[in-house]
């Protein structure tokens, strides 16, 4: 497969400014809308090398307990990775760690919105914890939490001087 995987809401100008773990207050949200391409699916299969058949075959997948192809839960997790690279914290943070929860399928054309809300700070090593939640509609497919590092305010003004 030749084709790159590009999320329709994600591109390269679409994340903030970079932000001190200073300016980080317990209850902060931020969120990502994506629709799951079968172009995502196969791009996510080839960079990964999974590829099994629940997910790129209709004819198998028809078969199993979900009636029809799914996407990759890491291909669904990944979001998660998306939000935190480039909406909160954004550019700079250090991804540490993350637990996951699936908690139902998701399938090709499905819309997922990503949220990740801190739920605790801890300044002595400038790690933030996150609660991490994707759905579809009203249903949550995946949660989770993860702990990211997240540059002080003085790290990011030497990076820029």
């Amino acid at each position: 497969m030749t084709a790159a995987f590009k999320p329709a809401d994600i591109a390269p100008q679409d994340h903030v400014a970079q932000i001190a773990f200073e300016d980080l207050s317990v209850g902060q949200t931020a969120e990502i809308r994506h629709e799951v391409s079968e172009d995502g699916v196969r791009t996510f299969a080839a960079l990964t090398g999974d590829t099994n058949p629940i997910h790129l075959s209709e004819a198998y997948a028809a078969n199993t307990r979900f009636g029809g192809r799914i996407a990759h839960g890491l291909y669904t997790a990944s979001l998660i990775s998306a939000v935190l690279g480039t909406r909160l914290p954004g550019p700079g943070a250090v991804y540490l760690s993350q637990t996951i929860k699936f908690r139902a399928p998701v399938r090709i054309g499905d819309v997922v919105t990503t949220q990740v809300e801190i739920t605790a700070l801890d300044p002595g090593r400038q790690r933030v914890t996150f609660f991490c939640t994707c759905t579809v509609g009203d249903k949550v497919v995946l949660d989770g939490e993860a702990q990211v590092l997240v540059p002080s305010r003085d790290e990011i003004d030497a990076e820029l001087a």
